[in-house]
């Protein structure tokens, strides 16, 4: 049994990798500051109320737990809030980064996972995107992203410090167990604004543009249900544990969804109906972004358990009427 520490671990992504950390054997030991993170996330091992810029109270947990490794979750996520307001998403996540790397070398913690994101990856060039693909991200964003990527080559063959990147599309879905699920403030993803339109608590959704080059002319997206996120980062945990070196790997099920197929999904599953309106493209949305993930299949053993969108949208949907009001 080890300790981990969690960054993030209150969040949607954080909390869900606690839990398989703690179904795996491990403690896990999260670490967030609660601005897009909850408490009532924090179920299965110690929390420790901390900022990323915090480099004093960083070191004090790590002093305090001893953890064997880091799974770093924390960070800004917020493409058009990085546009607005750069400096605090490069300040969250690069300056993060490099208070959590010292802090690591300060006290002999030489692995870390990484979630990273296909945002770095730009405007593809290729519908299947590999790691092999360019990095030029387009917003701050992804560029803080690739920067805190960067930061860990670094630091690798610099001073030893071996990790594995995580770079997932569309994270989606909810514990099966309906002990954790999806709630941000504000919430940008699609599936569970559909809901909160299914729940009654909101009244439309907007399409951004339905003229791009795809089967309905809405934009195509790679959906991976959250556990399988958590599942990989436990699975590079001990990739890491084993010797492994650092790698960059995708996280998706290789299969793209339109946003109108989201939304009959939603209204299949949730028996309700979606009303939409289409609003213009938004800046910098790609038309089509699906991964080519079998480089994470060949170097961790990682598969997919519920690579169906049907099943990502009813394991989302019954912690939505659990823990939501209309």
């Amino acid at each position: 049994m080890s300790t981990v520490l969690v960054t993030g671990g209150g969040g949607f992504i954080g909390s869900h990798t606690c839990k398989a950390l703690a179904n795996a054997g491990h403690i896990p030991v999260a670490y967030d500051d609660l601005s897009g993170g909850h408490r009532w996330a924090v179920k299965w091992g110690p929390f420790e109320h901390g900022d990323m810029l915090d480099s004093d109270r960083l070191q004090t947990v790590m002093h305090r737990y001893g953890p064997s490794a880091v799974i770093h979750c924390a960070g800004k996520i917020l493409v058009g809030e990085s546009v607005t307001d750069p400096a605090t998403c490069y300040r969250n996540n690069v300056v993060g980064m490099m208070n959590l790397l010292d802090a690591m070398r300060e006290h002999g913690v030489e692995r870390i996972v990484f979630s990273s994101t296909c945002a770095v990856y730009g405007i593809p060039c290729e519908i299947s995107i590999a790691e092999s693909h360019p990095c030029e991200p387009i917003n701050p964003y992804g560029r803080s992203k690739r920067m805190a990527e960067q930061l860990l080559t670094d630091f690798h063959h610099a001073y030893g410090v071996r990790s594995v990147i995580l770079r997932y599309f569309n994270a989606a879905g909810a514990d099966p167990d309906g002990e954790i699920g999806e709630a941000h403030e504000p919430e940008t993803h699609l599936i569970p604004l559909l809901l909160d339109v299914a729940f009654g608590r909101r009244d439309r959704i907007s399409i951004f543009g339905d003229d791009y080059d795809t089967p309905d002319g809405t934009c195509v997206r790679d959906y991976l249900h959250v556990c399988d996120i958590a599942a990989a980062h436990v699975l590079a945990l001990e990739y890491l544990d084993l010797g492994g070196t650092g790698c960059s790997l995708n996280l998706g099920v290789g299969r793209g969804y339109t946003v109108r197929e989201v939304v009959e999904t939603v209204e299949a599953v949730t028996g309700r109906s979606i009303p939409t309106v289409v609003a213009e493209r938004r800046e910098g949305d790609a038309p089509v972004l699906v991964a080519n993930a079998r480089r994470a299949k060949t170097t961790l053993g990682w598969t997919p358990q519920f690579p169906d969108l049907a099943t990502q949208v009813e394991h989302a949907w019954k912690w939505h009427r659990a823990h939501h009001t209309p």
